[in-house]
């Protein structure tokens, strides 16, 4: 994988009509009807990845009325169910007495006065407000009672509550001398973290991470992240933050307390894409991140990363591991000088300005460097532009990081464990085929090197390295720079059809000269 661094309308209110003064005896009332149901470097410009309704309310028959109607309450508004009309990305609601576009059109006094202190639920007119009809009453028995009732009791309790809640509210107006009754968060019980909590890790590792502003002689430069290796001032970072100032430049790493300390580069190394740097005047009481064991990790574990987005120092970010032995060649896209890595995948928010810094597990220990991102769309093309995190994140495992700084600190300069053979870089196939020449008139198999001397040859496709599958060359470097000089491999291969296989013997070469 190549990247980049860095409906229905509601019907109106039923209407009531006028309950007659007097029923013929015998009558019978109308049943009810029910209502309707309703890979880019991120730190530089143009260097790739741092990488129906709600329901109604139905009413249903409830078998012979009595000889006389019953009283019905008017249909105004609060009174009786209707179905509701869902308003738009919202969950359905309930709204009684709307008036939909298919009612009844409203009466001119619409809306009506409010109604009297004691409505008259069953005589005259039918509305709220009108006065009763005159004339004698029948004489009748009323089947309103027991709702009347109800009512009374309803507001006998509500005045009781009432009273209750005034008594509770004017004693403690008393106890604060009638001020505000808010509660502070000062006088909440003190906000317990967990030891392995996002925001512990975060607090613990923080002072141990840097910003890194890497300014070149002729005034460019770039913002990147670091953290510290050891206590005597060794900083680790990517390669890509500080080449800009590695001949000549000025490099500076702000803590997240805000202090600055110039720093000068260890040793660089392009193809890992791995640098270290080591503070002019270190402060006493460093504090290293401990070093996690990359090797150990498994996808879905969690993840914390640490860095300055687009200039945005000490930002922390949270996702998973989403992939292991990702290869990822990674480079400016202006040139042949890619990095390799068999990336730790996360989707942790990673942008331009991440690179260099600690991905960390759950404990806080460091599993990975971040190193790139995988552009959207081409994104961080021409004018300089960057693209941002799409959840696609890479990280150099620090397993390997960790070898190359100490290759670093003690020699200054790379080593890289080879096959001695050269492979074509096309991405996508059935393997890594060893090229039929190695360019500048070399052979693509070193004479007396590892691949000469297991017997293979040009043309030879490599398809598994160990147990790994290998589809690509650069997939092959990714997996050979996980190795050491010296290390005893397994490779599968295809040689006119026929699959064989034969043990190499890692060999060395040093700097980055080739």
């Amino acid at each position: 994988m190549s990247t980049e661094n860095e409906g229905t309308a509601v019907p109106s209110a039923p209407s009531v009509p006028p309950v007659p003064v007097a029923a013929p005896d015998g009558t019978p009332a109308s049943a009810s009807g029910g209502l309707p149901q309703d890979q880019r470097y991120p730190d530089q410009p143009g260097r790739s990845s741092e990488p129906g309704g709600a329901g109604g309310f139905g009413g249903t028959a409830q078998g012979s009325p009595p000889a006389q109607p019953p009283s019905v309450p008017p249909s105004g508004p609060g009174q009786g169910s209707e179905p509701a009309t869902p308003l738009p990305g919202a969950v359905p609601a309930y709204y009684p007495g709307s008036t939909g576009s298919t009612g009844s059109a409203p009466d001119a006094g619409w809306p009506p006065p409010p109604p009297p202190a004691q409505p008259s639920y069953g005589g005259g007119g039918g509305g709220w407000g009108e006065p009763p009809a005159s004339g004698p009453k029948p004489s009748r028995k009323r089947p309103g009672g027991l709702i009347a009732a109800v009512l009374a009791a309803a507001l006998v309790a509500g005045v009781v509550g009432g009273g209750i809640g005034y008594w509770a509210a004017d004693r403690n107006d008393d106890s604060v001398g009638g001020g505000s009754t808010t509660v502070s968060a000062a006088d909440a019980p003190a906000l317990k973290r967990e030891a392995g909590s996002t925001a512990a890790v975060a607090g613990k590792a923080l002072p141990s991470v840097v910003t890194i502003t890497a300014q070149a002689q002729g005034g460019d430069g770039g913002t990147g992240t670091g953290f510290v290796y050891d206590k005597q001032g060794h900083i680790l970072t990517n390669n890509h933050v500080v080449a800009s100032a590695a001949d000549g430049g000025d490099l500076t790493a702000t803590f997240s307390n805000g202090k600055e300390y110039g720093a000068e580069v260890v040793g660089r190394a392009e193809g890992y894409d791995v640098a270290v740097l080591k503070l002019k005047d270190p402060p006493s009481g460093l504090e290293p991140l401990a070093l996690g064991n990359s090797d150990k990790v498994a996808v879905g574990d969690s993840t914390i990363a640490i860095g300055a987005p687009f200039g945005l120092s000490n930002t922390v970010t949270t996702g998973i591991i989403s992939a292991k032995n990702r290869p990822v060649a990674s480079g400016d896209g202006s040139s042949d000088k890619n990095s390799y890595m068999s990336a730790l995948q996360t989707d942790a928010s990673i942008n331009p300005g991440n690179s260099g810094g600690p991905l960390l597990d759950a404990r806080g220990a460091v599993i990975g460097m971040n190193s790139a991102i995988q552009p959207s769309g081409g994104g961080g093309g021409g004018g300089g532009g960057q693209s941002g995190s799409i959840g696609l994140g890479f990280a150099i495992p620090i397993n390997q990081a960790k070898n190359v700084a100490e290759q670093l600190i003690k020699t200054g300069q790379p080593v890289y464990p080879v096959i001695g053979a050269t492979v074509s870089m096309a991405e996508g196939g059935d393997g890594a085929t060893i090229s039929g020449d190695g360019g500048g008139g070399t052979p693509a198999v070193t004479p007396d090197g590892p691949a000469a001397k297991a017997g293979l040859k040009s043309g030879d496709v490599i398809t598994k390295f160990n147990d790994v599958p290998i589809d690509s060359g650069p997939t092959l470097i990714s997996e050979i720079w996980t190795h050491r000089p010296g290390d005893k491999i397994k490779i599968t291969y295809t040689r006119d059809g026929k699959e064989s296989q034969v043990e190499v013997t890692l060999g060395e070469r040093k700097g980055d000269s080739q």
